[in-house]
């Protein structure tokens, strides 16, 4: 055979070779891993985007609040403080893999939850605050965004379990300690946290 042929007759099974090979790899899952990784970091990212958005509902609330429930001075600062918390809290790169600092933030959320939902519940007091323009806005805001808390927090817990069990099952656990051995489990919140009901804020 002339060598120019043979050359080109050893290029071309050599491209379709990689060819084959990097289908058979397609099809193996090496592009799981990957791809449910940026999946739950996005779903994440709306997590943080909804709490953001319940925090920056918060002072407004309280100034409302304050002018009709002066005298719940202590239920408004214990809610300017859990949202000064839950909003100081360091959200660091690594934390979905970072199970201190995930805990850390799940806890402020938490505390400030629960502040929020005594805020709301002393409103039953003030018919005058009930039945408020601004008030009836915020806490209409407020149902929707801890609405979207939740769902948002459900969608991350989905995406998290997809990818936590790529890592755990065949063929992912191949790839996890071949192709992606820095890539670790996702934190995702406790039950605590995910069955627990929303402040209620319907009157």
């Amino acid at each position: 055979m002339n060598p120019f042929f043979a050359r080109l007759f050893g290029a071309g099974r050599f491209a379709l070779l990689a060819v084959l090979l990097g289908v058979t790899l397609a099809g193996c899952g090496v592009n799981n891993i990957p791809t449910q990784e940026e999946a739950a970091k996005a779903k994440w990212s709306q997590v943080l985007n909804q709490y953001q958005r319940r925090a920056d509902l918060i002072p407004n609330l309280v100034e409302t609040v304050k002018g009709y429930a002066k005298q719940e001075a202590q239920v408004l600062e214990a809610v300017v403080a859990a949202r000064a918390r839950a909003t100081s809290v360091q959200v660091p790169a690594d934390i979905v893999t970072n199970p201190e600092a995930f805990k850390k933030f799940q806890e402020a959320q938490s505390q400030l939850s629960a502040s929020l939902g005594r805020l709301l519940a002393i409103s039953e007091n003030y018919p005058d605050l009930k039945s408020n323009q601004n008030f009836l806005a915020l806490q209409s805001q407020l149902e929707g965004t801890e609405n979207r808390i939740a769902v948002a927090r459900r969608d991350y817990i989905e995406a998290v379990q997809a990818y936590n069990t790529e890592l755990r099952t065949f063929p992912g656990m191949i790839w996890a300690n071949t192709l992606y051995k820095s890539n670790k489990p996702m934190e995702t919140f406790t039950i605590a946290e995910e069955t627990k009901r929303p402040p209620q804020v319907k009157f």
